[in-house]
């Protein structure tokens, strides 16, 4: 009987070599040859995969953003019962990718971003990952917004507004802690602060109350 094959199995064990490639050498310097060689596969199983460099690295976009984005939910299913400050919180720390396990898909992530400024079929992959992760943080948000009040005189922060200023905040962080322009500690001081910040707004921090980052 032929073997059957996995083919998206296959698809994501090329996508992380084409990420680990990425990492070492750019997007650019990517070829399906060095990723079949890294996958330990034929060049013709990725091309039966691929049709094209491009479709490729579209393929490890999306991987990398899916990647993050699940990391961010299972993240909040491990405490189904957190305030929304500590859940929001968990989440803008796993989106900033500030630990050191993480250091090397940071790298991954920003060197795609920077091909798909100049590529517009890869910033396509990008903002899709990036509004996925921008509407977790607006539900948190608003769950927040409904379930405590709100500071007294002042208008309730616009959750979409909110979730697009922490979004563009945790990805900056990334961008400093990778130059090394801040430690990863004083990025996370920093996105504790701003977190703080927002919950005074909302009414739900309280003097002596933990950490809204978690």
């Amino acid at each position: 009987m032929p073997k059957q094959v996995d083919y998206e199995s296959r698809r994501r064990r090329i996508a992380e070599a084409v990420c680990l490639l990425a990492d070492e050498h750019g997007p650019q310097g990517v070829s399906m040859r060095d990723v079949a060689a890294r996958a330990q596969v034929s060049l013709g199983a990725v091309q039966r995969c691929f049709r094209s460099k491009e479709e490729m690295l579209l393929f490890a976009v999306e991987h990398v953003g899916d990647r993050i984005t699940e990391r961010v939910r299972a993240r909040l299913a491990q405490s189904p019962a957190q305030s929304a400050a500590t859940a929001l919180g968990h989440a803008a720390t796993e989106i900033a990718l500030l630990r050191a396990e993480h250091r090397a898909e940071a790298r991954i992530w920003l060197a795609f971003v920077a091909q798909a400024a100049v590529s517009e079929p890869l910033a396509g992959p990008l903002r899709t990952s990036y509004a996925a992760l921008q509407n977790l943080l607006v539900r948190l948000i608003t769950e927040a917004t409904e379930s405590g009040p709100a500071e007294q005189g002042a208008a309730p922060p616009a959750p979409r507004r909110e979730a697009r200023t922490l979004l563009a905040l945790a990805d900056g962080l990334t961008t400093h802690v990778l130059i090394g322009h801040l430690t990863a500690q004083e990025a996370e001081k920093v996105l504790h602060a701003h977190l703080a910040g927002l919950w005074e707004r909302l009414g739900t921090a309280r003097p002596g109350s933990r950490d809204p980052a978690g």
